[in-house]
C-alpha cells in the first residue's frame, strides 16, 4: 500500500467515531429521518457521511464489499489502513457493502442472516447524490409514528429488488448518503407508495 494515497480520517477517533456510529444507530431507529454528521473528512470518491460510516462501523471482523466504482486505490488504502477492515472478493462474504446508485437493482449474493442469527446479515451503504427528488414513498414500521415521507433518487426497480430480499426477521439494513446527510432502512420497514 502506497503512503502517497492515504489521507487524513477522523480528526478524533474515539469521539467522532461514537458520533458517527450513534448517527447510524438513529438513522436505523428512526426510518426514513435524515441524520447530518458535522466536521467529517472526505476522501476522492466517497461522500464525508459514506467515509464516517465507514470509519464508525468498519474493523478487522468486518470484510468489505465494494461495487466496481468505489473499488480505487485511493479507497482501498484508506478504507484498510484506517478500519482495518478486510476487502470482500465476493458478496456472500461481506459483513458490508459499498454501492452506488447505478448498484442498487442487483441486491443478489449479500448475506440475509438466517432465522437464530438474523443481525450477521450484510449492511449496505448506498452512496447517492442527493437524498431527495425520486418517487415519493410512505415508510411505515418500528421507530416511524405513523409514516415518514421519503423520496430517494433510486430506481423503481430498488424496491422490488429489496422486498425479495427481506423475509423478516431475515434482510438487508440499508442506509443512504448524501454529503454530509444520512437515512437509514431497516429491514423492518415496509415502502408503500405515498397517499395523494
Amino acid at each position: 500500500m502506497s503512503a502517497q494515497l492515504l489521507q487524513p480520517a477522523f480528526a478524533d477517533p474515539v469521539l467522532d467515531a461514537q458520533r458517527g456510529f450513534r448517527a447510524a444507530l438513529k438513522a436505523l431507529s428512526g426510518p426514513g429521518l435524515i441524520q447530518k454528521l458535522h466536521d467529517l473528512p472526505s476522501i476522492e470518491g466517497l461522500a464525508p457521511a459514506t467515509y464516517a460510516l465507514c470509519l464508525a462501523l468498519l474493523d478487522v471482523d468486518t470484510p468489505l464489499w465494494l461495487a466496481p466504482s468505489f473499488n480505487t486505490p485511493v479507497i482501498r488504502a484508506n478504507l484498510m489502513f484506517h478500519c482495518g477492515c478486510p476487502l470482500a472478493s465476493s458478496r456472500d462474504a461481506a459483513s458490508f457493502a459499498l454501492l452506488a446508485a447505478d448498484d442498487v437493482l442487483d441486491l443478489s449474493g449479500f448475506d440475509t442472516g438466517n432465522d437464530r442469527y438474523p443481525d450477521q446479515s450484510c449492511t449496505v451503504l448506498v452512496q447517492l447524490s442527493r437524498l431527495d427528488g425520486g418517487a415519493g414513498l410512505s415508510w411505515r414500521g418500528p421507530g416511524i409514528e405513523l409514516e415518514n415521507p421519503v423520496s430517494l433518487p433510486v430506481a423503481d426497480g430498488f424496491w422490488r429488488e429489496r422486498e425479495q430480499r427481506n423475509e423478516f426477521p431475515r434482510g438487508l439494513d440499508l442506509f443512504f448518503t448524501a454529503g454530509h446527510d444520512l437515512i437509514g432502512l431497516p429491514r423492518s420497514t415496509r415502502i408503500a407508495q405515498e397517499r395523494v
